[in-house]
Formats: structure tokens, C-alpha cells, sequence
């Protein structure tokens, strides 16, 4: 596919004016651990007798490491493996992601280290493998399985950060049921799950991983849980025949943190960077909208929505592309379909994947937005940008929201500047920062 700066389509969109925005800042409660306290946490949960007495000398002890962009991981990681050395174990890391990282061993352990997970940064090895052991068959009738590394360990600890899903509601979303048996269950297990459909998955997680709880030695699980500016604001242990009902009610607990963009609504959602450190689907849409199923709602509602950029750490995995109305030239070049297709194949979601709009710049996936919108009359777009999806405390919106944050409509936002025109360099790249 050939994208031409200064083509056609260029042509068209080179009077469609985008409008002069400003800065706002967002306020949300803020319960915190600070990095520096997180190692003390981790030891003051593991270290109540409930949960320090499955620890013992000499035990091959497996621990969870996650794909999703979790604040702060590679420090509560390092912090369970310290505390298992400390009780006299060998801990080892497993990866525990399902299909990500391209379904492969090797895609896993590279994950891990973009979160600054190694051998070396962790002082344990890490275990990486595809191979599963079959455990048996819920009560739905649907096949579990779980990591080989981790059943034929002494005990499994699931580390993992417990939040609402983005693409289905349920009493277990993302948490340790889905580390269980979507994670350490690696691709067979991952495709058990999805594949009645996001429709079903919310049954077919607490029902399967009732199966891990009883056939696998897990020990206990240790959910982190963040607020609204992407910070730990808790970390819980959780003994084995608690966690089915304790995850319920802790989900309850991430979602009365989760942020939003307060104005509720608009025309158009500009986000800069999208990946997979930020969410599955490169954002997350309880805060865009753009939710790849009918099984789950919430967030901004706009008639239209780009991305710009594809985050590094992504390693090519665009999925969630398929949500935006445009994307820009940029992030198509960097797509790894290797890297994106075993997601789709697993979770049968194949709408993150689908190509939108591609344009050959930021000023052009912007405006492409503004001019397909429908209904606005001579009314002014009404625009929000934001850097990414976990970083919203500061973002940006058009000057039609001007004179009402100003006076007061929206609780909680604060104009931090006046509206100007937003700066593009040479290529017609947005320059001017979300967030300052």
C-alpha cells in the first residue's frame, strides 16, 4: 500500500482547519505507594504467616510476569523474588502472557525485558516455553491447561495487576483468574478461553481457573491495583481458596479508580502514542471508546478517533489500529502482522487488527478526523487529545471547551493556558507537547 504526502487525498485535506487548542489538567483521587515503599509492601503481605508458611527451604518456587504495562513491575517482580530467597527457595520467573509476544518463547522473554525483567535486573532465571499440561475440564466443559515450567514447580506465586478488562464485563476481568489461566495458560489456554467469544469469556475465566486452583500448587496470588494517574495504589496477597470472591470485590475497587476524560463527549479523540505498554488494544478504551466488542462500553464518545504513534515497546504489535478512524503513515510502516495476527487468532477478536484510514502525516490523520464528522454545522470541533491512554492528568481540548471549563462545568478540570494554534514541524508532525 503506497501512502503519497502531497497526493490526492492531501489535497483534499489542506484547507480543513484544526482548531486552536489548551492545556487542562485532570484532578482524580490519588492514593499512592511510592516506588520506594513497594519492596516493603510486597514483604509485609508475604510475610503474614497465612502466606509465609507455603515458602519453605529448598522449594523450586514459580513467579508470574505479565505483558501488560504495569507501573512499576520489574520492582514488585524483583520484590517476590527477594522475599522467596529470603525464606531459602529458588524462585524463577515464567512468563505468563498467553499468545503475546508472537506465541513464542523467545517473543516472551523479549516482552520481559522491555519491562526491564532479566535474568540479571531479577537475579533469578527466567523460564520461557510455550509447552502446557493439560489439568482437566471446568465445569462448562472447556479444556484447562497451564505452563509446563510452572505446574512442575513446588508453587506458583501469580503476580499480576488486577484492573476492568477492555473488551467484556464480568465479576473476574483482568486479574489473577485471567493470569491463570489466559497467562500461564500460554496459546492453548489463551484460545480455550476466547473462543466461545467475549460473550462467554467472563463464565469461562472464574470456571477454569476453579480447575487451576484445584490441580495447580498455587500458593497464593499478589495483584497490584493503580489509580488514576498509572501509580501502584495497592498490593494485596491472597491465599488460594480466597481469591475467586477477594478478586470480585477488588474489581470493584480498580474501577472506582480508573480515570476518565471528564468532558464526556466530542467530535474527534487525537491520541499520540498507542501500544501494547499501554493497553491489549494500544488503548484502552474504558477511557476512548473504541471497545473492539459489543460486551463492554464506557469512555469519551466521539464521532471520530486517530492514533499518530506506535510506542517502542510494542515491537510492530499494532493491534487496536483497527478501532481508530485514521492512523498515520508512521505507525502502518511499523505494523509486524507476525506479531499482531496470533492475538486475533487467539482471543477470535479480529477487529483490533483491521487497517483504517492511513494518512502521511499527524495534520493530515487529524483533520481526515475533523472533515469526515458529521452534523457539526458551523458549530466548532470539539477536540481532545491525549498523549496515551494511561496518562491523562494532563491533556489537551479545542477551544470550544474553553469558556465552559473556565466556568465550572466540568469538576475536576482546569484550563492551565489559553488556545493556540498546535505547532507541526516540516513533515506536519504535531509538535506541541500533551503534557507539560
Amino acid at each position: 500500500m503506497k501512502v503519497v504526502k502531497g497526493g490526492t487525498v492531501s489535497r483534499l485535506l489542506k484547507d480543513v482547519p484544526v482548531p486552536e487548542m489548551f492545556h487542562a489538567r485532570q484532578t482524580f483521587s490519588r492514593e499512592v505507594i511510592a516506588p520506594k515503599d513497594i519492596p516493603a509492601v510486597v514483604f509485609r503481605e508475604m510475610a503474614q504467616p497465612q502466606f509465609a508458611e507455603k515458602i519453605r527451604p529448598g522449594m523450586s518456587i514459580a513467579v508470574t510476569a505479565g505483558s501488560r504495562g504495569i507501573r512499576n513491575v520489574d520492582i514488585i517482580t524483583k520484590a517476590v523474588v527477594d522475599f522467596v530467597k529470603q525464606k531459602g527457595a529458588s524462585p524463577f520467573i515464567v512468563p505468563a502472557m498467553g499468545s503475546h509476544g508472537g506465541a513464542t518463547a523467545e517473543g516472551q522473554v523479549e516482552i520481559l525485558e522491555s519491562f526491564g525483567i532479566t535474568e540479571k535486573t531479577m537475579g533469578c532465571p527466567i523460564r520461557s516455553s510455550m509447552e502446557v499440561v493439560e489439568l482437566g475440564y471446568s465445569s462448562l466443559g472447556r479444556r484447562v491447561v497451564i505452563d509446563k515450567n510452572a505446574y512442575e514447580s513446588d508453587g506458583i506465586i501469580v503476580s499480576c495487576r488486577l484492573k476492568p478488562h477492555n473488551a467484556f464485563r464480568g465479576t473476574h476481568e483482568s486479574g489473577p483468574c485471567k493470569m491463570m489461566t489466559v497467562g500461564l495458560g500460554k496459546q492453548v489456554g489463551a484460545q480455550v478461553v476466547h473462543s466461545d467469544g467475549m460473550g462467554k469469556i467472563a463464565q469461562n475465566i472464574p470456571t477454569m481457573a476453579a480447575v487451576v486452583l484445584e490441580k495447580a500448587p498455587v500458593l497464593f496470588a499478589i495483584p497490584c491495583i493503580e489509580n488514576a494517574y498509572d501509580e501502584t495504589c495497592k498490593i494485596e496477597a491472597i491465599l488460594p481458596e480466597n481469591i475467586l470472591e477477594r478478586e470480585a470485590e477488588l474489581l470493584k475497587y480498580a474501577f472506582s479508580n480508573m480515570p476518565k476524560l471528564i468532558v464526556g463527549e466530542g467530535d474527534v479523540l487525537v491520541v499520540d502514542k498507542i501500544g501494547k505498554n499501554f493497553s491489549g488494544t494500544g488503548v484502552d478504551p474504558n477511557i476512548t471508546g473504541t471497545f473492539s466488542t459489543e460486551f463492554a462500553k464506557g469512555g469519551i464518545q466521539v464521532q471520530r478517533t486517530c492514533f499518530l504513534n506506535l510506542s517502542k515497546e510494542s515491537h510492530g504489535n499494532a493491534l487496536g489500529c483497527g478501532l481508530a478512524s485514521a492512523i498515520t503513515n508512521k505507525i502502518f510502516e511499523e505494523m509486524d502482522i507476525e506479531k499482531m495476527y496470533p492475538n486475533c487468532l487467539t482471543s477470535t477478536v479480529l477487529a483490533s487488527a483491521r487497517i483504517p484510514c492511513v494518512t502521511a502525516t499527524d495534520r493530515e490523520a487529524i483533520q481526515l478526523c475533523i472533515c469526515t464528522c458529521n452534523g457539526l454545522g458551523d458549530a466548532p470541533v470539539r477536540m481532545v487529545r491525549i498523549a496515551n491512554s494511561l496518562h491523562i492528568d494532563t491533556i489537551m481540548l479545542s477551544k470550544a471547551y474553553y469558556d465552559d471549563v473556565k466556568a465550572g462545568k466540568y469538576p475536576g478540570v482546569e484550563a492551565l493556558d489559553e488556545p493556540a494554534p498546535l505547532e507541526f514541524d516540516e513533515e506536519d508532525n504535531v509538535v506541541t507537547p500533551v503534557r507539560i
